[in-house]
């Protein structure tokens, strides 16, 4: 906001213990950048059938899942960002996979477990 820094600078070049801590913290605490954490969680529908969801927290969603299958998971896991799955004939990350989505929560995925 007052050009101190820019997305282009150097991280090298930039010299934090000149800059305002006071007004970093609070454009943190407004998340004046819309920044918003997202995650995957797993969430079980029955013994083998599972859904994949990207939410900002667990209890998201479950509501998402609830809202959507009109019941209750079974159980909801959250899963790491980095995680490979196999999509057709691609190995991808939910991280890279986030990307391909504009509103959340979403549903990722469907998976079945065969046994």
């Amino acid at each position: 906001m007052e050009e101190k820094i820019s997305l282009h600078d150097d991280i090298s070049n930039i010299h934090f213990n000149q800059l305002d801590r006071e007004k970093i913290e609070e454009l943190i605490r407004k998340n004046v950048l819309g920044l918003h954490k997202i995650g995957i969680y797993s969430l079980k529908v029955n013994k083998k059938d599972f859904v994949f969801i990207f939410a900002a927290n667990k209890e998201e969603a479950i509501e998402f899942f609830t809202n959507t299958f009109e019941k209750a998971p079974l159980n909801c896991h959250e899963y790491p960002l980095d995680f490979q799955i196999e999509r057709g004939n691609e190995v991808i990350t939910f991280r890279e996979m986030r990307k391909e989505f504009e509103r959340f929560p979403a549903l990722a995925g469907y998976f079945r477990r065969d046994w």
